[in-house]
């Protein structure tokens, strides 16, 4: 597990690549989230909420009825959109293919959420995180913020949520989080379908009355236990095949086989994932997500032969989503502002987490500030040998570990050490070569590029496809060496500035390309 800014990482021969792909598959391995029929029951949960006592924004209650008291047709279909481990070129070119040229249906490029690991996580790729550990000490949750602060310039108060790896966590887990200022958790399964008077599909709840999902699965959880007022869960909603509540799928579901079947089909993954979104959507129209490793769905890494009829398959599902009315692609950030102020669809428009902002930087500028026109040519390449990195923030004397987050820095002869990110300044602004702020937070201008929702039905569709840079014709963006040394990785944007931003391990909201939007 590492913390860094985001890094470039290039193999130097044929024995390096292999060894880092077999690290890499056995990372993902570790790190897959699946089960196999219902992690909780009414009688396990033993939940009980007052929500006259736990009120929004600070409170809810576990339901699956929507917040706020809204009937279900003035809600928005929120479809999560997630990916688990090391940022890579090749991980975000990955899931580029499914959401680079696709808007919600106020025009903004889609907002993701990426839980990345440290290890081989190129930081020039992250300008927001969060952490990416299991069950972790309270020194090593420390240690992941650190160093993302320092080396990928991700502000503190970035850093949002957390998933577990492998799913695995313990009651423990929780405290720690919620010890470090953490908002929110995203490592419990909703694992019973909407349709059973039974389900645990619930809206994102916080942790007052303790948890009321994965009861079956976890010790000391449940039964009013762990409490953790103004703590957050955003559960995990499973897609369900034809064997209803024993044929769950959650993460990556196009690896696995549907129906009870020996071998994976496209047209069975597709039909089950169409039908568990309509049953959500009929129904209360609690969330639904996409659960991904993208280095499954890789295109451009040495080893992985993803199918063409999988990639079309998810992108099919996609385009079907996008024509329904008031479906919303998101982040789990963008989930939680609207759970915590939860309007009509009319009202979007006042959801100031659905909207883009663009941070108004003088594009001539030269500042390494995570936007690659303002930042070229300015980054420092740290040729560490297990995973060497580029960062805006100066090279640190030794690898970065959750124990020594923010080693002192490799000055390089006749230049000054780089400054840190402080805590008044956002990173799009902050010029680490001369410490300046080029604004303060109350100047900080930023332009909106969302159209209004409505009036009379108007903009209440997404639009857009997957990966057509061709056809999008965009502005060329800049070019990174790849993590496997294969070539270079280009961005596309169709924005002057192109920023791409992930969380990290847990949650980071920032602006990606115009690819793609991203929550680290």
């Amino acid at each position: 597990m590492c913390v860094e800014h985001v890094c470039e990482v290039t193999v130097l021969n044929k024995e390096d690549e292999d060894v880092l792909l077999v690290a890499l598959h056995q990372l993902v391995a570790a790190q897959d989230g699946a089960i196999s029929g219902p992690t909780t029951s009414a009688l396990a949960a033993g939940y009980s909420c007052d929500p006259s006592k736990c009120e929004l924004p600070s409170c809810n209650c576990a339901s699956t009825s929507p917040p706020g008291g809204l009937s279900p047709s003035e809600v928005p279909q929120f479809v999560v959109f997630t990916a688990d481990d090391a940022i890579q070129s090749y991980t975000l070119d990955s899931v580029n293919q499914f959401l680079a040229q696709r808007k919600n249906p106020n025009g903004c490029p889609i907002k993701m959420t990426y839980f990345t690991s440290l290890n081989y996580t190129n930081y020039t790729l992250v300008t927001d995180w969060m952490t990416h550990v299991g069950s972790p000490p309270a020194d090593e949750i420390n240690g992941n913020l650190i160093a993302l602060n320092a080396l990928a310039g991700i502000p503190f108060d970035a850093i949002k949520g957390f998933r577990a790896p492998y799913l695995n966590y313990t009651a423990d887990t929780f405290h720690l989080l919620a010890a470090a200022d953490f908002t929110y958790d995203s490592s419990t399964a909703a694992s019973i379908p909407v349709t059973d008077p039974d389900t645990d599909a619930y809206w994102p709840y916080t942790l007052d009355y303790g948890l009321a999902n994965d009861c079956l699965t976890v010790d000391d959880i449940c039964q009013g236990q762990p409490q953790l007022p103004g703590f957050w869960e955003i559960p995990m909603y499973a897609f369900f095949d034809e064997l209803g509540i024993n044929g769950p799928h959650l993460m990556d579901p196009w690896l696995d086989t549907a129906n009870g079947a020996s071998t994976v089909n496209d047209t069975a993954t597709l039909e089950y994932m169409k039908n568990t979104f309509t049953a959500h959507y009929s129904g209360n129209r609690q969330p639904i997500g996409l659960y991904t490793h993208p280095i499954h769905l890789s295109t451009t890494y040495p080893g992985v032969d993803p199918s063409n009829s999988t990639i079309q398959m998810i992108n099919q599902y996609l385009d079907w989503l996008q024509e329904q009315q008031d479906v919303w692609i998101v982040s789990n950030e963008q989930l939680l502002a609207w759970v915590q102020n939860p309007v009509p669809v009319s009202q979007l428009d006042t959801i100031e987490a659905l909207k883009c902002p663009t941070p108004d930087v003088d594009p001539t500028l030269q500042i390494c500030n995570g936007i690659p026109i303002n930042e070229a040519g300015l980054l420092q390449e740290c040729a560490f040998s297990d995973f060497p990195f580029f960062t805006c923030y100066g090279c640190p004397e030794v690898e970065v570990s959750p124990s020594n987050p923010n080693p002192p820095q490799q000055v390089p002869q006749g230049q000054q050490a780089r400054f840190r990110l402080p805590a008044n300044c956002s990173t799009p602004f902050w010029d680490p070569i001369a410490g300046n702020c080029l604004c303060v937070s109350d100047d900080c201008a930023f332009t909106d590029n969302s159209r209004p929702i409505g009036p009379n039905g108007a903009n209440l569709t997404g639009g857009g496809t997957g990966d057509s840079a061709a056809a999008a014709s965009p502005t060329t963006g800049p070019t990174y060496v790849n993590f496997n040394g294969a070539g270079a990785a280009r961005f596309f944007s169709s924005d002057p500035f192109g920023i791409v931003s992930v969380f990290v391990g847990g949650v980071v909201t920032a602006a990606a390309a115009a690819l793609t939007l991203v929550d680290l």
